[in-house]
């Protein structure tokens, strides 16, 4: 290891002990002072995030390391500004999850107790089949991204220190899973939030020093025609009809069925929060998606990469040929930060679902003495859970894939085909049913991993074929089922 590698891997090593003992501090001091069970404060916090805590954690969690590795790599080796045009897509999605799930959902989850996105489709639907259903479904797509964003963090790691990647993945995990265990939602709250702002500071970094070492915009032009010639093709010469369509679906309208960010509207303080939240996350949103994918593309003219295994080394590669050892330390803390707060977002999700939505309903089910003895042992339990869950996501991550991209859009389709009808129909539609829930969400994943292996149309992605297949479903089936009308007691709670 170099001595310049020995520096950048003290930075973020520094970095990722500060997030643990933050996380850990203010998860103490909001258990100390919060009246609210040891079940939600673990698993939601106090319901009490101001605006700019909800759009920083709305908008890291979302942000994972698709958006700081392998996106601006993917515009810097291949795609050029195509690249940055789709990403753009992206930008609203804080404004639109919280605003259209935001008030509805927050409300909701208060009068019927709910701390999960799964317990609410159980307070919504009352269906035990639908709560198993998506439960199952969540933790393995949840397994599926986490082993995405954790393979992201070892491979930063060990790209710019030389450590091998068991090495790495190790050092990362563990941070990871000790402030997510220890410190539950209040310390992945804190913690996201502070990536957030590096988040920013590392976006602007990497556009003045890549815009320095090309010598401005008209040096990077120069250097795009020598080293991607194809830059300037328009936008459907790079990607089809079909597979605009598919992105816009799967990183727009379709993060609508995102769990891990529907939650967050369960957890805001009040409306004027939430209005903070939505314009400050489609702000730092449109900041750091836009510009690291644009600072990707104009790196292309940099430097020769073909010696590059996969897209995902290009952005630590340029930063340390593009930086001073110190700076670069900085920056690459960003999109650690993009990774760590995807990963104890999906951590503890995963945790929730099993303990809350599995164990807590059909093992400790109305048992006074289990149900004593569950609120007595939660906080334990989550932890060990969480603990055990982690270390079961870096023993499935030893041997990573090829490029982190292409499994986080899986993991992101997986989940969206999984819960967007249920949920969305749920809030806005009073003739959606158990029925229609339950085939809708079975109907949807099923169709998209068929047409994921087997149906290449059109530069389409399966994504599209399962949530229409969803949506059909549900409006079909609610029709059919639903003629006798909702439950007084559902209808008084959730609408």
């Amino acid at each position: 290891m170099t001595a310049n590698q020995k520096i950048i891997l003290t930075i973020l090593v520094v970095y990722l002990l500060l997030n643990a003992v933050i996380g850990l501090y203010f998860s103490k001091k909001q258990n100390t002072e919060s009246g609210l069970s040891s079940e939600k404060k673990f698993f939601i916090g106090s319901r009490g995030m101001n605006g700019l805590l909800l759009a920083m954690t709305t908008m890291a969690t979302y942000t994972s390391v698709s958006s700081f590795v392998s996106g601006p790599g993917a515009a810097g080796l291949t795609y050029g500004y195509a690249q940055v045009w789709i990403a753009a897509v992206q930008i609203p999605v804080t404004f639109l999850v919280l605003g259209v799930l935001g008030n509805k959902l927050a409300l909701v989850s208060r009068r019927t107790g709910a701390v999960t996105v799964v317990g609410y489709l159980k307070a919504r639907y009352k269906s035990d089949a639908l709560v198993i259903v998506t439960s199952l479904l969540m933790v393995a797509f949840c397994t599926a991204q986490m082993i995405g964003q954790f393979t992201g963090g070892a491979t930063l790691i060990s790209s710019i220190t030389g450590l091998n990647h068991v090495n790495s993945l190790i050092i990362f995990g563990a941070v990871v899973i000790i402030y997510t265990a220890f410190g539950g939602f209040t310390a992945v709250a804190v913690t996201d939030t502070i990536q957030g702002i590096i988040m920013c500071i590392g976006t602007f970094l990497f556009l003045f020093f890549v815009l320095r070492a090309g010598g401005g915009t008209a040096g990077i032009d120069a250097g795009l025609q020598a080293n991607l010639p194809g830059v300037y093709d328009n936008l459907s010469a790079v990607y089809t009809p079909g597979s605009l369509l598919s992105f816009w679906v799967l990183v727009g309208f379709g993060t609508l069925g995102l769990p891990q960010t529907a939650v967050r509207a369960m957890g805001f303080k009040n409306t004027k929060s939430l209005h903070s939240a939505m314009w400050i996350g489609a702000l730092t949103c449109s900041f750091i998606i836009v510009g690291m994918h644009l600072a990707g593309c104009w790196a292309g003219a940099l430097v020769d990469t073909a010696d590059l295994p996969t897209s995902d080394y290009f952005v630590p590669y340029i930063v340390q040929k593009i930086m001073p050892v110190g700076v670069a330390g900085i920056f690459l803390a960003a999109p650690m930060a993009a990774v760590m707060s995807t990963a104890d977002s999906l951590l503890i999700l995963a945790t929730a679902t099993i303990v809350k939505d599995l164990w807590r309903t059909y093992v400790v089910k109305d048992d006074p003495k289990k149900i004593e003895s569950y609120n007595k042992n939660i906080q334990k339990v989550s932890t060990l859970l969480t603990i055990a869950f982690g270390v079961l996501v870096i023993v499935l991550t030893l041997n990573p894939p090829d490029i982190i991209f292409f499994l986080n859009l899986f993991a992101f389709g997986g989940l969206e085909c999984t819960f967007l009808w249920p949920l969305i129909g749920g809030l806005f539609w009073k003739k959606g049913t158990k029925q229609a829930a339950v085939a809708s969400s079975i109907g949807a994943v099923a169709v998209y991993i068929f047409c994921y292996y087997n149906v290449k149309v059109a530069g389409i992605n399966a994504v599209i074929w399962g949530l229409l297949a969803g949506g059909i479903l549900y409006f079909l089936v609610g029709h059919l089922t639903g003629k006798e009308g909702l439950d007084p007691e559902i209808v008084d709670k959730c609408f």
